[in-house]
């Protein structure tokens, strides 16, 4: 729909002491995490080590009626995600979470993240006469833990070894015939926390508001570098030999998350709002209303008017009815497929010098566009601020800039970009403050988008779209 941040994905899992209807439990999580991928979703329910899946492209409630669910059956374990594809295509073959059987069993995998070693892992792997039949990443991972398990005692135990290969982020479900298990890269990139629930079943998710969505309480996060194993004989922990510094991103704080979820002790919701008291800060801007882009830019925006002490004023309406996937007809409707997306609430804003928070500005194109909206609405000044700083450069992270040629702050200073969003001022947060607004350790935040800081190596294949691509091509990209 917007030119913006396109999500992450999101993955849940459950191990119940008893056999349940877990498929519904997992699809409540997946509504709460549809936010984070709107292109697939998928279910894997376990009864005695027979696995039951379905997927398909489209969101959570396309994918399954309640005939789907029902046909899943009732089970122990269960798992399911939601993708958006920073990897791959957003096809049905791309769907997760992915269920492979191998010689000592089968495993079902769930992943949110990106690896940054990919392409040289899988063709390593092609060389030795692996079968690819996704484009994703995702499978690269599956076919390590598989071929370390043929030679491990435990699935624990391969997932340890394999985790020594991967590079880059990869929070992980894994489920196979006995066990729940979930793990996290040794940088601890992307969010996962654990909880449990009052029947004694154990719930792993991307977020703590996917744990709140089935009634559960949420425990801790998942450590980075840390393998979590859920089975009959209770909870073990395992940590990786390999230490690094934990570099989680920080724009899962400004964007991503949802703002009722709590990661590391902070409230997304809190984090936001400091962020614009941030901006209030830097900019002390003589105006009448503060107003937010929804939804995001939502809890920055009643951050800066607390902290500037200019009014705050509920200026869009966000149609709700209009999933993030909404295509416009035809390419001569772009510009309405904003005003379909939001209108202006103009007796906020006639006549008024409006403050205007969102929460970030990528390509610019979209920002041009409502502004456009409120000056059409009366607005007699739109002083725009970014609740993130500029973007300079790619993320190899699980966030789909993988290029600099189309960031507006790469490519114009920042006179230019005024001049081509139309807005009277124009400022954003700065690096460092973005690293202060959550956590208890600023130094533990990824803002590589923001600095060009890299916590990894930066890949030899960059392109989202590698796997598509002839083996002799990719080498060469």
């Amino acid at each position: 729909m917007f030119d913006s941040i396109h999500e992450e994905c999101g993955i849940f899992g459950i191990f119940s002491p008893n056999k349940d209807d877990l498929a519904s439990t997992t699809y409540y999580a997946l509504f709460s995490l549809q936010h984070r991928g709107q292109e697939s979703a998928g279910i894997v329910v376990n009864d005695d080590g027979v696995f039951s899946s379905y997927k398909d492209v489209g969101l959570v409630n396309d994918v399954f009626t309640a005939d789907k669910l029902a046909s899943l059956g009732e089970g122990n374990i269960a798992v399911g995600h939601v993708r958006y594809a920073t990897t791959g295509t957003c096809g049905r073959e791309n769907a997760q979470p992915l269920v492979v059987n191998h010689l000592k069993g089968n495993i079902a995998i769930a992943h949110n993240g990106n690896l940054v070693n990919s392409a040289e892992l899988r063709d390593a792997l092609e060389g030795e006469g692996s079968i690819f039949h996704t484009t994703s990443d995702t499978e690269v991972i599956s076919y390590l833990i598989i071929k370390e398990r043929i030679t491990s005692d435990s699935i624990e135990e391969a997932i340890l070894s394999a985790m020594d290969k991967l590079e880059g982020a990869f929070s992980l479900v894994v489920m196979s015939p006995s066990k729940l298990i979930a793990v996290r890269d040794k940088h601890g990139f992307r969010p996962l926390c654990y909880g449990q629930k009052e029947d004694g079943s154990y719930v792993v998710a991307s977020e703590s508001c996917a744990l709140d969505a089935v009634g559960a309480k949420k425990i801790r996060e998942v450590n980075p570098g840390e393998v979590i194993v859920f089975s009959k004989y209770g909870v073990k922990s395992y940590q990786s030999k390999i230490k690094a510094k934990k570099s989680f991103c920080v724009f899962e704080y400004l964007y991503f998350a949802r703002p009722d979820s709590e990661i590391d002790g902070t409230f997304v919701h809190d984090a936001r709002r400091k962020a614009g008291q941030f901006l209030a800060e830097n900019y002390k801007i003589d105006a009448d209303v503060v107003i937010g882009v929804p939804d995001s830019g939502l809890d920055a925006a009643i951050g800066y008017a607390q902290a500037s002490g200019i009014p705050y004023g509920i200026g869009f309406i966000k149609n709700k009815y209009i999933g993030r996937t909404f295509i416009a007809p035809s390419q001569k409707h772009r510009e309405e497929r904003v005003r379909i997306k939001l209108n202006v609430v103009k007796s906020v804003v006639d006549g008024k010098r409006v403050v205007l928070v969102d929460d970030s500005i990528v390509r610019g194109t979209t920002s041009a566009r409502i502004v456009n909206l409120l000056k059409d609405a009366g607005a007699k000044e739109v002083h725009f601020l970014s609740s993130a700083p500029q973007f300079l450069n790619p993320c190899y992270y699980g966030t789909d800039i993988d290029s600099r040629d189309h960031l507006i702050a790469v490519q114009h200073t920042m006179d230019e970009m005024k001049e081509i969003i139309g807005v009277d001022s124009l400022g954003f947060l700065t690096v460092e403050q973005a690293k202060r607004i959550g956590g208890n350790n600023p130094d533990e935040f990824c803002v590589a988008c923001f600095d060009g800081n890299y916590p990894t190596v930066e890949p030899l294949v960059k392109a989202k779209n590698r796997f598509e691509c002839k083996i002799s091509d990719r080498k060469n990209k």
